[in-house]
């Protein structure tokens, strides 16, 4: 069953950003132990490292979205019934406003996807984990930058690379942000086109270390064919709502997935598992799908973000399964190379 909340805060006007260094150097462990007792504004800034200055206009207008933030995590909070449930709370997003986090963050772009019509999954695992078989790729960090849909796709290139035999290497998320012609850089893309213009134009991703990732769009750098590479041979991009199982299974055949997601609530995830709070009406930031587990009382559904290890589950967020909960099942890519 689809659940859609409505959050009702204080939006105040967008002034300047926190810079993106202020997201870093912090883990998760620290992150919940903030949680732990009533926080001050003055313990925050100081764990995630803020540098505004107090009493300026741009800290007390900080200082307002961090008093809203714990508003939501109340009303967020008051769904989790059972132990496993979605925890909500204080983590580095905290002095931002809902649409700030929107237009640094949730920028991926929802293309239609055909409705999966394949056979359904049977003899299943109960539990799969490609982190199991050392076929995932470490959590990387986004920064303030709206690349999450060139992480999904090269996270999905780079573990299906390795479960082909190659050796598991990190590959280039910025030559995807720089030449992805039919992409918007960091204001935004869509895994599908990304995964088209690869396709077509046979472009092959070099490692990270030849091109690394700078947080923003720069001029596209191109190689010879002749230079070493992983090139997509193919892809497929389905619609599993209502057949999440058969999902499950092209997961375990073909390697992580990548997937558009509503991640609204995510401005404010700490742990556990996500039941509530976000629909499949707003899909807006891409994810790498990495595994599921059905062994316990809630199955879900593993998966890794770009928003760093400081973020949930160590970068990784936890997502039922059935219900298509945060339109989980919605677009869905599985590449071949």
């Amino acid at each position: 069953m689809r659940v859609r909340q409505v959050f009702t805060v204080v939006i105040l006007a967008v002034g300047t950003l926190v810079s993106p260094e202020c997201y870093q150097n912090v883990s998760s462990g620290e992150a919940r132990k903030l949680n732990d007792f009533t926080v001050d504004f003055g313990s925050f800034r100081e764990k995630f490292h803020r540098k505004y200055e107090v009493s300026s206009e741009e800290f007390n207008r900080r200082q307002q979205y961090f008093q809203n933030a714990t508003q939501r995590h109340t009303f967020l909070n008051s769904f989790s019934t059972d132990p496993q449930s979605a925890e909500y709370g204080i983590n580095q997003f905290s002095d931002l406003s809902q649409e700030e986090f929107k237009d640094l963050y949730l920028r991926a772009v929802n293309d239609r996807a055909s409705l999966f019509s394949g056979p359904s999954a049977e003899g299943l695992p109960a539990k799969f984990d490609w982190r199991d078989k050392a076929m995932v790729a470490p959590v990387q960090n986004q920064l303030a930058c709206g690349s999450c849909w060139a992480f999904s796709v090269v996270g999905a290139i780079q573990s299906v690379h390795a479960i082909g035999g190659a050796q598991l290497e990190q590959l280039s998320v910025q030559q995807v942000l720089d030449c992805s012609y039919n992409n918007a850089g960091c204001n935004g893309g869509s895994t599908s086109q990304a995964l088209n213009w690869l396709n077509r134009t046979r472009v092959k991703l070099v490692p990270h270390s030849e091109y690394p990732y700078k947080a923003k769009m720069g001029i596209c750098h191109f190689f010879s064919q002749s230079h070493a590479g992983v090139a997509v041979k193919n892809f497929n991009t389905y619609d599993f709502s209502g057949q999440e199982e058969a999902m499950m299974g092209h997961l375990a055949e073909n390697g992580p997935l990548a997937a558009i997601v509503d991640a609204i609530s995510w401005q404010d995830y700490l742990g556990g598992i996500i039941q509530h709070h976000c629909s499949s009406h707003r899909a807006n930031h891409a994810v790498l799908i990495v595994g599921y587990d059905t062994t316990g009382d809630i199955p879900y559904w593993i998966v890794q973000n770009s928003w760093g290890t400081s973020w949930g589950n160590a970068g990784y967020v936890y997502i039922k399964i059935g219900g298509n909960i945060c339109g989980i099942a919605d677009h869905v890519a599985a590449v071949f190379v």
